[in-house]
């Protein structure tokens, strides 16, 4: 009889109204002798000794604790368990910083300019810099499009005081409004252990920029073309150390090129209920990495 192997999914305490599907993935996870327990990330009592694997899954309220998370990611790190996506990925990106390291590489992202300070004098600078009638200011540590703004050249004083308030000790950074977000969408592919499995496309819901589900955008399962994979396989080449999943979400220009909006390295949602064999694909290239780790 196979030794069954012990797996933590990191997870938050209460959902709430976050849609998840990780669940599809525990018999996948099963047939490669795989015992999972869903772990809240915030439990101190947790012995991650008795782990031989975590998975970063839905931790989706971090970033109302960086610190705290990171701690109990270097709690896990100190263990025996491996810990999966590694810890220096998860250092990288969970500052959106990451996005300007790998321009600096050559990737292809949304053009963007960054502040650790906000100025509302700068504000009428922002669409000179970028070429835009209309831009998006984001925090640089965030996820679910939380404190993320729209704004037009002329931004009320309602507005500017809510800004004032919320990136008062928040760093962030702003980027052109890309248009074609709410024409087209936004695309995801999905990457697990280097290979391409599947693609969404997120479509907000009319009149809204925010591609989430939870803010009712539709979610459709397609089939990523040549130059979508292309433009994704680019990007996570200048990735290091490589991960074992990841989604990168991409945006068509005007000149028809995708951008990376981001690339989801920490607890990306992997939609695995939009493609039949997607589970199956994960949990392969889970035990995979798991089988590499456990041989060093």
């Amino acid at each position: 009889m196979r030794r069954m192997k012990k797996c933590a999914y990191l997870v938050m305490g209460d959902p709430g109204d976050y849609v998840t599907d990780y669940h599809l993935s525990l018999d996948a996870m099963a047939e490669l002798s795989w015992q999972v327990s869903c772990v809240p990330w915030r439990d101190p009592s947790i012995d991650w000794n008795g782990y031989d694997a975590v998975y970063i899954c839905t931790p989706w309220d971090y970033p109302d604790d960086p610190d705290l998370f990171l701690r109990v990611l270097a709690a896990i790190e100190s263990s025996s368990a491996h810990l999966i996506n590694p810890i220096a990925l998860v250092h990288w990106s969970l500052t959106k910083t990451y996005l300007r390291d790998l321009e600096a590489k050559g990737g292809a992202i949304v053009p963007s300019i960054w502040f650790d300070e906000f100025d509302s004098a700068q504000i009428a600078g922002w669409f000179e810099t970028l070429r835009a009638d209309k831009i998006v200011i984001k925090p640089q540590v965030g996820t679910n499009s939380q404190h993320t703004f729209v704004l037009e050249e002329h931004v009320s004083a309602d507005l500017l005081s809510k800004l004032e308030k919320t990136f008062a000790t928040r760093t962030f950074f702003v980027q052109p409004f890309m248009s074609n977000v709410q024409s087209e969408g936004e695309y995801s592919l999905f990457f697990f252990g280097g290979d391409y499995s599947h693609a969404i496309l997120k479509t907000p819901e009319q009149g809204d920029f925010r591609s989430q589900e939870e803010h009712g955008a539709e979610i459709k399962s397609v089939v990523a073309n040549s130059e979508q994979i292309t433009a994704a396989e680019k990007l996570l080449a200048l990735v290091e150390p490589q991960p074992t999943y990841v989604r990168a979400d991409l945006v068509r220009d005007e000149n028809d090129n995708y951008l990376l909006m981001e690339l989801e390295l920490i607890e990306p949602s992997l939609y695995l209920r939009t493609n039949a064999g997607a589970a199956d694909r994960f949990a392969r290239a889970f035990d995979e990495r798991f089988q590499v780790l456990a041989r060093k």
